[in-house]
């Protein structure tokens, strides 16, 4: 549970309407069972409500038909903490995005991708994202604020239910900078991982790379991926890409995840998005060899998707094959990513909050 405790009177869900009251997704059997007890219900309750919120996608206490009467219209105000689906666009290879509305009015996004043997969700951790990352639709939008715990727990459970299919896989690669949320990213793990049933190895957390949070990360011994955008080869064309990433030098960044390898026994991933006639030519290949050699690693390519706000264009296959042939040749692991859900605007560095009427 986040450092706000659970509300522990059911008045307080009365009181004015400017008081947050933290919402009850997030927290764990054990919290909720001591919550149904601070509210006089029996410990059972605790598993009772664990089951309707995590399993059976109940957006309010007062639905729970397990629950006394009396005590589902006390406890009616308390919030679960489901968004509404604002919008929802279908792209023609079954991608799905959703636009999500918070309890405030915020608008995130969070996308569905199907595949044969899979249902994988790719989560916001922000509202808009501070990074402003120069071929990124988020960062063009500016930030607004972290979600909770809550709030990144729900959008896993919304695409599931809205599939009625399992959710197998969680990329924190949504809007935001997960890293810039780090307690709550944290927390929502523990969340996926010990209450929604999803193991730890199926969950992989996308960075920037924020000073000293990739090692925060690291000791915290968890069994997720670590997937690292590093997008650039060398210092001066990052801060070009990345404007955020000039106080973080990429040696510094390389360092940090060497050391995250070492405390986790997992290998990084980078994510390198290709930028025809930018960072896509031979000699960029053999300078992020040289980069990622010597600790457990992988580089993730992914040809640009393109965006309205700026003219960077994917380069054909051509000059990806003869990336990746580079990099094979200097005993770099590589593999290449086309990214689903263009039609929907749903791939990799598209997202975006726009409000659509509906």
């Amino acid at each position: 549970m986040s450092a706000t405790p659970l509300v522990s009177q059911v008045d307080a869900a009365k009181t004015e309407k400017s008081e947050l009251v933290p919402p009850l997704l997030g927290a764990s059997v054990a919290e909720l069972t001591a919550w149904v007890q601070e509210q006089g219900q029996p410990a059972y309750r605790g598993k009772q409500l664990h089951d309707w919120i995590y399993h059976q996608g109940v957006k309010s206490l007062a639905d729970i038909s397990v629950f006394p009467k009396s005590w589902r219209a006390k406890v009616a105000d308390i919030p679960v903490g489901r968004s509404t689906i604002h919008y929802r666009s279908v792209a023609a290879d079954g991608t799905v995005k959703y636009l999500l509305q918070l309890a405030d009015g915020q608008i995130v996004e969070t996308v569905g991708i199907p595949s044969e043997k899979r249902l994988t969700v790719c989560v916001s951790t922000q509202v808009g994202c501070p990074m402003a990352c120069d071929f990124c639709a988020t960062g063009k939008g500016g930030y607004k604020r972290n979600l909770s715990r809550a709030e990144i727990v729900d959008q896993v459970l919304t695409v599931q239910e809205d599939f009625q299919e399992r959710v197998s896989n969680v990329v924190f690669m949504g809007m935001g900078e997960p890293l810039l949320n780090t307690e709550n990213v944290i927390s929502a793990i523990k969340c996926l991982n010990q209450d929604v049933g999803i193991g730890q190895r199926s969950l992989t957390v996308s960075t920037v790379g924020i000073r000293d949070r990739i090692r925060q990360l690291a000791q915290q011994h968890l069994q997720v991926t670590l997937a690292v955008s590093l997008h650039a080869p060398n210092q001066a064309l990052r801060e070009k890409l990345i404007p955020s990433a000039k106080p973080y030098p990429i040696e510094d960044l390389l360092d940090e995840c060497r050391e995250y390898v070492e405390i986790t026994g997992r290998r990084v991933t980078f994510e390198y998005i290709l930028l025809a006639g930018v960072n896509d030519l031979p000699e960029h290949a053999l300078q992020l060899a040289k980069q990622v050699r010597g600790f457990q690693s992988h580089v993730n390519l992914i040809p640009y998707n393109p965006i309205q706000e700026v003219d960077y264009q994917r380069p054909n296959r051509d000059r990806i094959e003869s990336f990746v042939k580079v990099l094979k040749q200097q005993q770099v692991a590589v593999s290449v990513r086309y990214s689903r859900g263009l039609e929907a605007d749903a791939a990799c560095g598209q997202l975006r909050s726009n409000k659509i009427n509906t």
